[in-house]
């Protein structure tokens, strides 16, 4: 006699349906401080995410009991915020550790699916003149659209025989590629770089390097460290600063620099997924991709909603110390002559 195969919902199994899971227990029942320690942001914006998301998440399926785009953007943020699949984390929203997983993937998906609309250089001349502005204020280097530089995500190795992701100190990583505005606002995210790439050699590659080269601002430039080509849109420090200009150039540079600096610190003190404290990143190097980049979009979202946390203490690990490079000097004339020209009309 043929036995009917059934298809059994896991946290059915585990939970069975009396289980109080956050479909019955609503965001309104705890505090703010509680979905601020738990999930790592408050209830509005946890609610923005629902009313963003929801209808990515809300998605025809055949189990027995669909998870609710409320308790998916829980489970991810939980996740992104601790790194962690713990059991407890779990058992806070009613769902197996198996489900937290296709949470996580499902809220990533999302939030990749959106980076345009929340990752973008400005376009209209009074928000570019204003981003100008913001820089200068800073420590009174002209023309600044954004600053850019590298940093490492740790990830567990593909495969025995992949060694592209394997960077100078062994370890396997994606190169990610970004830039912020003065604030911190991430205006470029290129997250899928493996990380034997040196920075010099993922700028040359990053659609960053076309769109500056065939489309944007011609009266204005970004800011990299020495681990870049000088170019005619990347203005990087002097080697060996001679005159009390280059000094003064050098050092204005430096201090408007180090904005992405403490953008990364930022963005690894919320997202503890991407720190390396509870590990490498259990992922493919494209999904790891997604959800560096699905942070990145979740980071600024968070300063528009005014959650900034610069001035919130760190914890834990911390980002990895840069990689030591070689001093990039440039061949393109034009750029010296610009940067000449920078040096002779603002730090003279």
């Amino acid at each position: 006699m043929a036995v009917p195969i059934a298809v059994l919902d896991c946290d059915l199994l585990l939970y069975g349906r009396g289980h109080r899971t956050l479909d019955r227990f609503k965001l309104e029942d705890v505090t703010d401080e509680y979905l601020v320690s738990t999930y790592g942001f408050p209830r509005r914006f946890i609610y923005y995410l629902v009313e963003l998301l929801g209808a990515s998440l809300s998605r025809p399926t055949q189990r027995s009991r669909a998870i609710s785009p409320e308790t998916q953007i829980l489970a991810a943020l939980g996740f992104y915020t601790s790194g962690s699949f713990q059991t407890r984390m779990g058992d806070a929203i009613g769902i197996s550790q198996a489900s937290m997983s296709r949470c996580v993937a499902n809220v990533t998906e999302a939030l990749v699916e959106r980076a345009s609309q929340f990752i973008h250089f400005p376009e209209d001349e009074a928000t570019v003149q204003s981003l100008k502005d913001d820089f200068y204020g800073l420590a009174g280097m002209p023309g600044v659209l954004g600053v850019v530089d590298c940093t490492h995500v740790a990830i567990k190795a593909p495969n025995a025989e992949d060694l592209s992701y394997v960077n100078r100190k062994g370890l396997h990583s994606l190169n990610c590629l970004m830039v912020c505005d003065a604030r911190g606002v991430l205006l470029s995210a290129e997250t899928h770089w493996p990380g034997s790439l040196p920075d010099c050699a993922v700028l040359q590659r990053a659609a960053l390097t076309s769109q500056f080269e065939t489309e944007l601002h011609k009266d204005g430039w970004l800011l990299g460290d020495s681990s870049f080509f000088l170019r005619t849109w990347l203005m990087t420090p002097l080697h060996i600063p001679e005159t009390p200009a280059e000094y003064r150039y050098n050092m204005a540079h430096s201090a408007t620099h180090n904005v992405i600096e403490r953008t990364f610190r930022t963005i690894r003190s919320r997202f503890r997924c991407l720190d390396g404290s509870k590990g490498t990143l259990q992922y493919s190097p494209e999904k790891s991709s997604h959800i560096i980049l699905a942070c990145c979009v979740l980071h600024n979202i968070s300063l528009e909603h005014g959650l900034d946390v610069w001035s919130s203490p760190a914890t834990g690990h911390m980002e990895q110390p840069e990689e030591e490079y070689e001093q990039m000097e440039s061949m393109d004339s034009e750029a010296c002559r610009i940067r000449q020209e920078l040096l002779l009309s603002h730090f003279s």
